[in-house]
């Protein structure tokens, strides 16, 4: 869920909804929409498969990742696959271990404040602060060969 609310906010644009998660089947975990309708963007969080991003970005036109996982395996995987315009599609890592401090203190009914500059996320909680920088990673394009 974590994810998901860093995802939304760097991505925060008119349209933007957060799906239902896990339980959202063919839809991403946060997707923005165009005033008719039409999804616009595909953002998926974690280790999304490739076919739903694949799926995603000819749907869309734009897709992004955000995960806390290992970004090397993520793009080892994508860059084996058949996925439309994976070059285009930036996968943006944030520190595992700043994620799973944050997720810790998080309660049911959490307060806390967010702001972002650039890819550098500052966040309060509890009254104590962190700071991340999020990198940007994309998989090679492939040269004719």
């Amino acid at each position: 869920m974590l994810m998901r609310v860093f995802a939304y906010c760097f991505e925060y644009e008119d349209g933007i909804v957060m799906t239902e998660g896990v339980a959202a089947g063919d839809e991403p975990a946060v997707m923005v929409r165009d005033l008719t309708g039409r999804i616009t963007a595909w953002i998926e969080v974690g280790m999304p498969d490739a076919d739903r991003l694949h799926r995603g970005i000819k749907l869309a036109g734009r897709a992004a990742v955000y995960t806390h996982r290992d970004a090397r395996k993520l793009l080892a995987a994508f860059s084996s696959a058949n996925i439309h315009r994976v070059a285009e599609i930036p996968v943006y890592a944030f520190d595992r271990s700043f994620v799973d401090e944050i997720a810790g203190l998080l309660g049911r009914r959490s307060s806390f404040s967010l702001s972002i500059t650039e890819r550098e996320l500052y966040l309060e909680i509890a009254g104590r602060p962190f700071r991340t920088t999020v990198v940007e990673h994309r998989v090679p394009r492939q040269l004719p060969g």
